[in-house]
């Protein structure tokens, strides 16, 4: 085994997404990654077979089958034997497998991938497979009555009130008028209650998608991408399982991820959070420290496009491209997992000088 330098250089150098749809009936999983595989791939101009490690992120619970993702390894390419992992998360916690094994040494190249199709089944009532299976499951309280408790917390706190959750759902999809990915954009009404607070504007579609990005390390990202992100920090933390013994008007995880992961030594100039729910985005700004210098969630985030497991990475991805564009220096990318931002990751990215 090869040893890694002290301060190994990890770069994402290419991205790529589906143009995510309320349904894709027609496509499956495989079919609808493939693309996006073929699209990230060409972006650097590598083949399968240049890879050094795969790792992907998805849900046995959406597809309704045990070991769905080694379906998806068809889409990849499985043979000739490849070195290849699999997370039950969000892409973004992928990524963070692939970044500490090529920070070893032992991989200079990373395919990082996820998908997710909520649209075959109620997916509110799939969530609640994440809580508490012995005091809070049993009660069946979906995704969206949870999100309700945590915006009435913040409300009752006096952190936020009903017209600004308004606004936070109208700037988010507002930027995603210029993005074609995005599932919802432009204008959208706030609608009737869904569950009090939460109205329909409040909460993310239900869709389906896919995202991909390539993880390179020192000079071999340069030589992939003109202006890597170079992965400055990148951590991941969790609350408490019990949602009655947290703060849900805070996240202390968040700011531990943030803190750790260097977010808080120097300004960043864009955020791309990871917010299914408006109420949301006002505990992750506190949480971050985010003032209003710093442009959030420029794609539109997870309230124009929310497909499960992927949204998470997609926030990374969004945020590399940006600094591969040259639009952004030194950004934020945050994901999270499970009921009222139970589980968080906070990544830092940079582009080099210009």
């Amino acid at each position: 085994m090869t040893s890694a330098p002290p301060h190994r250089e990890i770069a994402v150098v290419a991205f790529a997404q589906t143009g995510h749809r309320r349904t894709s009936d027609e496509l499956s999983e495989v079919e609808m990654l493939m693309p996006v595989l073929h699209e990230v791939l060409d972006r650097t101009g590598l083949k399968t077979a240049d890879i050094d490690f795969t790792c992907s992120g998805s849900s046995d619970y959406l597809a309704g089958r045990a070991f769905s993702f080694t379906l998806a390894l068809d889409g990849v390419g499985a043979w000739p034997p490849i070195s290849e992992s699999h997370v039950e998360m969000d892409g973004a916690w992928a990524l963070y497998e692939a970044w500490t094994k090529l920070l070893t040494g032992d991989a200079d190249t990373a395919l990082v991938y996820s998908y997710g199709k909520s649209s075959p089944g109620p997916v509110r009532d799939v969530l609640t497979r994440q809580l508490d299976p012995y005091y809070v499951a049993p009660l069946w309280p979906d995704s969206v009555a949870l999100a309700a408790l945590q915006a009435q917390a913040l409300i009752d706190a006096g952190d936020t009130d009903e017209p600004a959750l308004a606004a936070v759902a109208a700037r988010n999809r507002e930027a995603a008028a210029t993005n074609p990915h995005a599932q919802l954009r432009g204008a959208v009404p706030q609608g009737d209650y869904l569950v009090q607070p939460l109205r329909t504007g409040d909460c993310p579609p239900i869709g389906d998608g896919a995202a991909a990005v390539i993880l390179a390390a020192g000079d071999r990202a340069r030589e992939l991408c003109a202006r890597p992100a170079w992965i400055r920090g990148i951590d991941h933390r969790t609350e408490a399982h019990g949602l009655g013994v947290r703060d849900l008007t805070d996240s202390p995880s968040t700011r531990l991820a943030a803190e750790r992961a260097g977010a808080f030594e120097r300004p960043v100039d864009t955020a791309e959070l990871h917010a299914p729910f408006t109420a949301q985005e006002i505990v992750l700004r506190k949480a971050l420290r985010l003032g209003d210098d710093v442009t959030v969630n420029p794609s539109g985030g997870a309230l124009a496009a929310n497909p499960i497991m992927a949204a998470g990475l997609i926030r990374v991805g969004e945020a590399a491209a940006r600094i591969h564009r040259g639009d952004s220096d030194r950004a934020l990318a945050h994901a999270t997992s499970g009921p009222c931002l139970q589980q968080n990751l906070v990544a830092v990215l940079e582009g080099e000088p210009r």
